[in-house]
Parts: C-alpha cells; structure tokens; sequence
C-alpha cells in the first residue's frame, strides 16, 4: 500500500526554496537543486510522483533532474518492498554529499581548465608572448598545487577535515610563525 506523502512544513519549503535559489547562484538547474533538496531532508527515498507532487513541477522535469542528480552521485535509486516505483534518496551525510560536489565540479570544471592551460603552454606560439606565458603559467601551476592539494585532503576522513577547518588561524601562524 502506498503512503500518501504529507504537505511540506514552511520550514521544509523555506529550505527546498532556498536550496533552489542558491542552485541558480551554483549554476544549477533551480528545479534539480529543489530536488535535491527535498530528498536530502526526506527521512524516506521518495518516488518520482511525489517529489513532482510535492514541489508543484511537472513529472518530465523530476525525470530529467533525477538523472542529472544522478549523474552527480548524490542521489541513488532505491527500491521499497511493496512497492514498483522506482525511489530516490539524497546522499545524507553532509562531508559524502561536499566530496561528490567538489569532485563532479573537478571533473567537470577544473580538469578540462587544466588541461587546456598545458595545452596552450606546449604551443610555441606562447613563446612568442613573454607576458601571457608567465599568465597562463601561473594560473597552471594554481591549478596544479589546488588539484593536487584536493586530491589528498579528498582521503581524509570527516573528522579530520572538520578539524582541520576549525584550525583557522592557528593554521596560518604554524606555517607563518607567530608574528601573522
């Protein structure tokens, strides 16, 4: 027997509002963004029709952002004993949920950037243009430590990396010295 899905609380819109609003600001569909939202505070993996039901969008819309959030990695699809519609849940820890973002935005964004620096800095035309070799240049070997960086702090468990962001300045003045 299916559950009928209770109306959203103000608190629960308020966020799906807000979470699809910041979305926009990403670069994110508002819609996919909404979505995703009201999965990640769902205590239970929703169905395709509830979700459209929910967030007053048509059926055709979820379809198309479950995919991309899909694509993603941070939502799945689950089966429900008793049930034949397919179920969807956002991933629910929020440092899982940081690393699938970040490492989507790499691949997407960032790898394909880095490789377009190389890219010009192997051309001998560069050569020919002292000022915007040492540009390119720079901006590469930003890329390269920030990637490089990512790629080993990606590892570390969700204790640490909380802890290490708490360090603030007491990260800065260890490299620094006291006097910063």
């Amino acid at each position: 027997m299916q559950e009928v899905m209770k109306p959203l609380t103000p608190i629960q819109e308020k966020f799906i509002l807000h979470w699809g609003e910041m979305g926009t600001r990403w670069g994110i569909n508002r819609t996919v963004a909404q979505i995703h939202a009201l999965l990640f505070i769902s205590p239970k993996p929703l169905p395709a029709e509830d979700i459209a039901a929910a967030l007053a969008v048509a059926r055709s819309n979820v379809s198309t952002s479950l995919k991309e959030l899909q694509g993603w990695g941070i939502i799945k699809l689950v089966h429900v004993m008793g049930d034949k519609r397919d179920h969807f849940e956002s991933l629910k820890d929020v440092w899982e949920l940081f690393r699938h973002v970040l490492d989507e935005r790499k691949r997407r964004e960032v790898d394909p950037t880095l490789a377009m620096l190389r890219e010009c800095l192997a051309d001998k035309e560069v050569g020919e243009d002292p000022y915007v070799k040492a540009r390119l240049g720079e901006l590469r070997d930003l890329f390269e430590v920030t990637t490089s960086w990512y790629d080993q702090v990606r590892l570390w468990p969700a204790g640490a990396l909380v802890k290490f962001a708490k360090l603030g300045d007491k990260a800065l003045r260890f490299v620094m010295g006291p006097k910063t």
